[in-house]
Parts: C-alpha cells; sequence; structure tokens
C-alpha cells in the first residue's frame, strides 16, 4: 500500500503571527506530517464588507467584528510565504496553501508550486478552475457541500483546461465546523472513486478528535487533511475545532499504524505465524480439502 499523504492545515491559525506560523509548522514536522499547509487570500477579494460572520466564527471570536476585520488580519503575503516556505525546507516538510482568489493562484505559481489545493467553496468557481487547470499542476480538491453532479462538473473543467486525471485527487468532506460525526457521511468517499475510476480519493476532516480520518484510510483515502493548533482556547474562528500537538502526533501514529495493519490484501501465513508451524504437524498431514461447491 502506498504511504497516506498527511497534511496538517494550519490553516488561519497562526492569527496572523509569523512565529506562531514558525512554531507551527515545528508542530506538523514532530507530528510526523508529509505537509503543512496555510491559506492564501485577499481578504478584500474574497469577503464582502456586507459578509456576516458564520455561528462558529461569531462563538470563537468578537462577535462585534465584520468577517472582512477578522478575515483581513490573517492574511499573509508574499514576504510572508517567502520566509514560510524556506523555514519547511529547512525542517524538510513540504508547504502548501490553499488559494482562495486569482491573484493568489498566480502568487503560488510564481512561488513554485507543483500542488494546488482547491477549497469547498470554490468547486463551482467556473474561473477559478479554469485558472487552475490551466498550470497542468497536481490538484488537490474539497467537495464539502456539493453533490456528485458538482464535482463531475468541477473535474470536467479542470481536465478540458489541461490537468490530466491522474494528477487530481478529491477529498471528500463535510464543511461544518466542527462536523458533526452523523454529518460524516465516510462512505461518500467510496462513492466518489467508483464513480469516477483514475481518480485518487481522500478526506478532509472537521471533526473533533481522529477517529475518523483513521477510518477513512482503512477506508481507502490515499490523502488525510486535518487542521490543528497549538491550542484550542486560542482566539481565533477554526482553532475549537483543530487537533491540539499530542492530538496530531497521535493521529499521525495511527494512520502508520493502519498503513502496516491494512498489508497486501492476500490471504497466507504472516511472517510472525510461519515459525508457529512446526509446533502444529497436524496443520500439514490431514491432506483433507473442502468439497467442491
Amino acid at each position: 500500500m502506498e504511504k497516506t499523504y498527511i497534511i496538517a492545515e494550519a490553516g488561519i491559525n497562526h492569527n496572523g503571527d509569523l512565529e506562531l506560523a514558525r512554531q507551527m509548522i515545528d508542530v506538523a514536522v514532530d507530528a510526523g506530517a508529509d505537509a503543512v499547509k496555510f491559506q492564501t487570500f485577499k481578504a478584500e477579494k474574497v469577503v464582502s464588507r456586507f459578509a456576516p460572520k458564520a455561528e462558529y466564527q461569531k462563538k470563537a471570536t468578537n462577535a462585534d467584528e465584520s468577517q472582512l476585520e477578522m478575515i483581513k488580519k490573517l492574511e499573509l503575503d508574499a514576504a510572508a510565504h517567502h520566509m514560510l516556505i524556506d523555514y519547511c525546507a529547512k525542517k524538510n516538510i513540504r508547504f502548501l496553501s490553499t488559494p482562495f482568489d486569482l491573484e493568489s493562484i498566480d502568487l503560488l505559481n510564481e512561488l513554485g508550486f507543483d500542488i494546488f489545493k482547491i477549497p469547498s467553496g470554490e468547486i463551482t468557481n467556473l474561473p477559478y478552475l479554469r485558472k487552475i487547470g490551466k498550470l497542468k499542476k497536481k490538484v488537490i480538491m474539497s467537495t464539502g457541500m456539493s453533490d456528485l453532479g458538482e464535482i463531475e462538473d468541477a473535474l470536467l473543467i479542470l481536465m478540458k483546461a489541461g490537468t490530466s486525471a491522474e494528477n487530481i485527487t478529491i477529498l471528500h468532506c463535510n464543511t461544518e465546523y466542527p462536523t458533526p460525526i452523523e454529518d460524516v457521511n465516510l462512505k461518500a468517499m467510496q462513492m466518489i472513486g467508483a464513480a469516477f475510476p483514475g481518480i485518487k480519493i481522500g478526506y478532509s476532516d472537521h471533526t473533533l478528535g481522529i477517529e475518523i480520518p483513521i477510518a477513512a484510510v482503512a477506508m481507502g483515502a490515499t490523502i488525510i487533511e486535518k487542521h490543528f493548533t497549538l491550542d484550542k482556547n486560542m482566539s481565533g474562528p477554526d482553532h475549537k475545532a483543530s487537533l491540539e500537538p499530542d492530538e496530531l502526533k497521535a493521529m499521525v501514529c495511527a494512520i502508520r499504524n493502519i498503513e502496516k495493519a491494512l498489508g497486501a490484501g492476500i490471504k497466507k501465513p504472516s511472517s510472525s505465524e510461519l515459525k508457529k508451524q512446526a509446533y502444529c504437524p497436524q496443520k500439514h498431514c490431514s491432506g483433507k480439502k473442502y468439497p467442491q461447491r
């Protein structure tokens, strides 16, 4: 089995503080994640000044502050991207970021990104999809709030623009923060895989705890994305629905164990069983076979 690609989603949990961002990179490295992912956006390009906060955002931040004011404080400019990319290179972990507008796609492309993450909210944004598709890079696409038809439409746009099917991974996702367990619908990930042969599948998780992403790996996820934070009690919209460092480390460890346990799918004595056969002579002497049916 190929190794599951684990993305530690820092997102906006750095609170606009580059020192916190560096500490988050250290946590992702210590946990054993393959990549640490942030978010790239121009607040005025993605949020209207009239847009209200989501209910979970109101509970976790200043309710009198607008969504635009909140998001503006969480922007990472080009200089910040250069610094964090350099720091990740020193720490031997891949730096990823999700672009939320067309200018941010250009910035990440100029920075040499070879993997582009499409967030759930942009799956019906046709100019956005075409722009990423034309880059002909690897694409990871989250599918929260979407149905199978919308996923198919997005795939067709990406592929018509130039991105090959083998370079696309679709992540099943639910965008409620945190996601109630009964709304996860994890079997939908396998449904996506069956509907689009040749497209890899994965899972982006917003539940509390680590059970669901671990289960997703056992069900065939090739990529796992999970939010983390330095401290759930920090001020900010996403901290409470994120893993703390010890939890992130436990999730990565559990996923690696699940990978080992899944094996090759061939029923035969394991290496640890073979040495016991000498003590089980009846195992080989009867010569009996089950009757043919």
